[in-house]
Protein backbone atom coordinates (compact mmCIF):
# COMPACT_ATOMS: atom_id res chain seq x y z
CA UNK A 1 0.00 0.00 0.00
CA UNK A 2 1.63 3.19 -0.91
CA UNK A 3 1.90 6.33 1.46
CA UNK A 4 -0.32 8.73 -0.39
CA UNK A 5 -2.79 5.62 -0.07
CA UNK A 6 -2.39 5.79 3.34
CA UNK A 7 -3.32 8.81 3.93
CA UNK A 8 -6.17 9.18 1.82
CA UNK A 9 -9.96 8.41 3.54
CA UNK A 10 -9.34 4.55 3.53
CA UNK A 11 -13.56 4.20 2.96
CA UNK A 12 -12.79 6.11 0.04
CA UNK A 13 -10.78 3.57 -1.60
CA UNK A 14 -11.47 0.32 -3.46
CA UNK A 15 -9.21 -2.58 -2.25
CA UNK A 16 -6.88 -3.85 -4.20
CA UNK A 17 -5.70 -6.72 -2.21
CA UNK A 18 -7.13 -8.84 0.36
CA UNK A 19 -4.67 -7.17 2.74
CA UNK A 20 -6.04 -3.50 1.93
CA UNK A 21 -9.61 -5.15 2.68
CA UNK A 22 -8.89 -6.59 5.81
CA UNK A 23 -7.10 -3.56 7.05
CA UNK A 24 -9.97 -1.21 5.91
CA UNK A 25 -12.59 -3.44 7.49
CA UNK A 26 -10.66 -3.28 10.96
CA UNK A 27 -9.53 0.09 10.77
CA UNK A 28 -13.34 0.89 10.54
CA UNK A 29 -14.55 -1.54 13.41
CA UNK A 30 -11.97 -0.17 15.69
CA UNK A 31 -13.34 3.47 15.12
CA UNK A 32 -16.78 2.28 15.03
CA UNK A 33 -15.97 0.52 18.71
CA UNK A 34 -16.89 -2.83 17.56
CA UNK A 35 -13.52 -3.63 18.97
CA UNK A 36 -12.85 -1.48 22.54
CA UNK A 37 -9.92 0.60 23.36
CA UNK A 38 -7.60 -2.03 25.09
CA UNK A 39 -9.40 -5.31 23.63
CA UNK A 40 -6.61 -7.87 22.63
CA UNK A 41 -6.89 -8.38 18.76
CA UNK A 42 -6.51 -12.72 18.70
CA UNK A 43 -5.10 -13.84 14.99
CA UNK A 44 -6.77 -16.81 15.60
CA UNK A 45 -10.01 -15.73 16.14
CA UNK A 46 -10.41 -12.89 13.93
CA UNK A 47 -9.52 -14.60 10.44
CA UNK A 48 -12.34 -16.09 10.47
CA UNK A 49 -14.10 -12.88 11.27
CA UNK A 50 -12.97 -11.23 8.33
CA UNK A 51 -12.62 -14.09 6.50
CA UNK A 52 -8.50 -14.03 5.64
CA UNK A 53 -5.60 -16.18 6.19
CA UNK A 54 -3.72 -15.71 9.46
CA UNK A 55 -0.28 -13.45 7.82
CA UNK A 56 -3.13 -11.54 5.77
CA UNK A 57 -5.16 -10.80 8.95
CA UNK A 58 -1.36 -9.76 10.61
CA UNK A 59 -0.32 -7.44 7.55
CA UNK A 60 -3.87 -6.18 8.35
CA UNK A 61 -2.92 -5.27 11.78
CA UNK A 62 1.11 -4.05 11.21
CA UNK A 63 -0.85 -1.14 8.77
CA UNK A 64 -3.16 -0.19 11.58
CA UNK A 65 0.27 -0.08 13.86
CA UNK A 66 1.51 2.58 11.54
CA UNK A 67 -2.00 4.20 11.87
CA UNK A 68 -1.69 4.08 16.19
CA UNK A 69 -4.73 2.73 15.92
CA UNK A 70 -3.69 -0.86 17.39
CA UNK A 71 -0.84 -1.71 19.66
CA UNK A 72 1.87 -4.37 18.82
CA UNK A 73 2.88 -6.45 21.87
CA UNK A 74 5.45 -8.00 21.01
CA UNK A 75 5.45 -11.95 20.99
CA UNK A 76 1.83 -11.18 22.77
CA UNK A 77 -0.28 -9.97 19.46
CA UNK A 78 -1.83 -6.89 19.18
CA UNK A 79 -4.77 -4.88 21.00
CA UNK A 80 -6.80 -1.87 20.29
CA UNK A 81 -4.82 1.43 20.77
CA UNK A 82 -6.34 2.81 24.02
CA UNK A 83 -8.11 5.96 23.64
CA UNK A 84 -7.80 8.71 26.78
CA UNK A 85 -8.67 12.72 27.62
CA UNK A 86 -4.93 13.43 27.61
CA UNK A 87 -4.39 11.89 24.27
CA UNK A 88 -7.24 13.88 22.19
CA UNK A 89 -6.55 17.43 24.16
CA UNK A 90 -2.69 16.69 22.71
CA UNK A 91 -4.45 15.54 19.17
CA UNK A 92 -6.94 18.44 19.45
CA UNK A 93 -4.06 21.03 19.57
CA UNK A 94 -1.92 19.86 17.43
CA UNK A 95 -4.11 19.99 14.58
CA UNK A 96 -5.58 23.09 15.24
CA UNK A 97 -1.92 24.01 14.83
CA UNK A 98 -1.31 22.50 11.85
CA UNK A 99 -4.61 22.55 10.18
CA UNK A 100 -5.06 26.89 10.81
CA UNK A 101 -1.73 27.08 8.92
CA UNK A 102 -2.68 24.52 6.10
CA UNK A 103 -5.73 26.56 5.58
CA UNK A 104 -3.70 30.31 5.98
CA UNK A 105 -1.32 29.12 3.31
CA UNK A 106 -4.36 27.90 1.15
CA UNK A 107 -6.30 30.73 1.55
CA UNK A 108 -3.42 33.32 0.31
CA UNK A 109 -2.67 31.03 -2.54
CA UNK A 110 -5.75 28.77 -3.77
CA UNK A 111 -6.91 29.63 -6.95
CA UNK A 112 -10.46 28.60 -8.56
CA UNK A 113 -9.93 25.32 -9.03
CA UNK A 114 -9.59 25.30 -5.34
CA UNK A 115 -12.43 26.87 -4.82
CA UNK A 116 -14.71 25.11 -6.96
CA UNK A 117 -13.28 22.02 -4.78
CA UNK A 118 -14.56 23.89 -1.72
CA UNK A 119 -18.06 24.90 -3.10
CA UNK A 120 -18.15 21.00 -4.05
CA UNK A 121 -17.35 19.69 -0.86
CA UNK A 122 -19.91 21.63 1.43
CA UNK A 123 -22.51 20.67 -0.57
CA UNK A 124 -22.19 17.33 -0.81
CA UNK A 125 -21.80 17.72 3.05
CA UNK A 126 -24.50 19.58 3.41
CA UNK A 127 -26.77 17.02 1.91
CA UNK A 128 -25.46 14.45 4.22
CA UNK A 129 -26.15 16.47 7.60
CA UNK A 130 -29.58 17.01 6.64
CA UNK A 131 -29.92 13.51 6.77
CA UNK A 132 -28.06 13.15 9.97
CA UNK A 133 -31.16 13.01 12.08
CA UNK A 134 -32.19 9.64 11.08
CA UNK A 135 -29.09 8.10 12.71
CA UNK A 136 -28.79 5.63 10.23
CA UNK A 137 -25.40 4.10 10.60
CA UNK A 138 -24.92 4.55 7.14
CA UNK A 139 -25.36 7.61 6.79
CA UNK A 140 -23.55 8.44 9.87
CA UNK A 141 -20.49 6.77 7.75
CA UNK A 142 -21.38 8.85 4.49
CA UNK A 143 -21.53 11.87 7.08
CA UNK A 144 -17.80 11.25 8.10
CA UNK A 145 -16.85 10.77 4.77
CA UNK A 146 -17.73 13.90 3.19
CA UNK A 147 -16.72 15.66 6.95
CA UNK A 148 -13.37 14.53 6.48
CA UNK A 149 -12.88 15.57 2.76
CA UNK A 150 -14.93 18.92 3.51
CA UNK A 151 -11.27 19.75 5.64
CA UNK A 152 -9.03 18.15 2.99
CA UNK A 153 -10.54 20.54 -0.03
CA UNK A 154 -10.06 23.46 2.89
CA UNK A 155 -6.22 22.80 3.12
CA UNK A 156 -5.59 21.61 -0.19
CA UNK A 157 -3.99 24.24 -1.76
CA UNK A 158 -1.52 24.46 1.31
CA UNK A 159 2.26 24.24 -0.37
CA UNK A 160 2.92 22.18 2.45
CA UNK A 161 2.98 18.27 1.56
CA UNK A 162 3.83 17.49 5.23
CA UNK A 163 1.47 19.67 7.37
CA UNK A 164 -1.49 18.14 4.54
CA UNK A 165 0.42 14.64 5.26
CA UNK A 166 0.28 14.96 9.25
CA UNK A 167 -3.50 16.69 9.52
CA UNK A 168 -4.82 13.40 8.11
CA UNK A 169 -3.44 11.59 10.56
CA UNK A 170 -4.42 13.63 13.65
CA UNK A 171 -8.00 13.66 11.69
CA UNK A 172 -7.94 9.72 11.27
CA UNK A 173 -6.13 9.66 15.08
CA UNK A 174 -9.22 11.92 16.32
CA UNK A 175 -12.27 10.23 14.46
CA UNK A 176 -12.83 7.82 17.44
CA UNK A 177 -13.50 10.23 19.53
CA UNK A 178 -15.73 12.30 17.01
CA UNK A 179 -17.98 9.26 16.94
CA UNK A 180 -18.50 9.40 20.61
CA UNK A 181 -18.98 12.94 20.93
CA UNK A 182 -21.38 13.00 18.26
CA UNK A 183 -23.31 9.94 17.80
CA UNK A 184 -23.10 8.26 21.18
CA UNK A 185 -24.05 11.38 23.70
CA UNK A 186 -24.77 14.17 21.41
CA UNK A 187 -24.74 17.55 23.14
CA UNK A 188 -26.72 20.96 21.91
CA UNK A 189 -24.65 21.66 18.68
CA UNK A 190 -25.49 23.42 15.27
CA UNK A 191 -22.74 21.34 13.35
CA UNK A 192 -24.23 22.81 9.72
CA UNK A 193 -23.33 26.11 11.05
CA UNK A 194 -20.17 25.48 12.00
CA UNK A 195 -19.71 24.83 8.65
CA UNK A 196 -21.12 27.48 6.92
CA UNK A 197 -19.50 30.16 8.86
CA UNK A 198 -16.04 28.57 7.57
CA UNK A 199 -16.88 27.93 4.47
CA UNK A 200 -18.16 31.37 3.92
CA UNK A 201 -14.90 32.90 5.45
CA UNK A 202 -12.77 30.79 3.68
CA UNK A 203 -14.16 31.93 0.01
CA UNK A 204 -14.12 35.60 1.42
CA UNK A 205 -10.97 35.27 2.03
CA UNK A 206 -10.41 36.40 5.46
CA UNK A 207 -7.65 34.29 7.09
CA UNK A 208 -8.13 35.53 10.38
CA UNK A 209 -11.97 34.88 10.36
CA UNK A 210 -11.80 31.07 8.98
CA UNK A 211 -8.64 30.58 11.19
CA UNK A 212 -10.43 31.60 14.38
CA UNK A 213 -13.98 29.35 13.30
CA UNK A 214 -11.96 26.35 12.44
CA UNK A 215 -10.13 26.54 15.86
CA UNK A 216 -13.58 26.98 17.55
CA UNK A 217 -15.02 24.24 15.56
CA UNK A 218 -12.00 22.14 16.44
CA UNK A 219 -11.91 22.20 20.04
CA UNK A 220 -16.12 22.10 20.72
CA UNK A 221 -15.82 18.44 19.58
CA UNK A 222 -12.92 18.23 22.65
CA UNK A 223 -15.39 19.95 25.02
CA UNK A 224 -17.80 17.18 23.58
CA UNK A 225 -15.22 14.45 24.73
CA UNK A 226 -14.95 15.84 27.72
CA UNK A 227 -18.17 15.27 28.91
CA UNK A 228 -18.59 11.38 28.64
CA UNK A 229 -18.48 8.86 31.24
CA UNK A 230 -15.03 7.67 32.04
CA UNK A 231 -15.87 3.87 31.20
CA UNK A 232 -15.97 5.42 27.48
CA UNK A 233 -12.28 5.78 27.58
CA UNK A 234 -12.01 2.13 29.35
CA UNK A 235 -13.43 -0.06 26.93
CA UNK A 236 -16.33 -0.86 29.39
CA UNK A 237 -18.53 1.53 28.09
CA UNK A 238 -21.50 1.16 25.83
CA UNK A 239 -19.97 1.81 22.08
Amino acid sequence: MSENALTQAPEALEPKTLVEGAYQRLRRDIIEGVHAPGEKLRVEHLKDRYDVGAGTLREALLLLVTDALVVAQGQRGFRVAPISIADFEDITRTRVLLETEALRQSIASGGEEWEAAIVAAFHRLSRAEQRLADHDVGTTQEWEVRNRAFHEALISASGSRWIRHFQRILYQQSERYRRISLFRQPIARDIHAEHQALFEATLARDATRATSILTEHILRTLDAVRRMPADFFTGKGKH
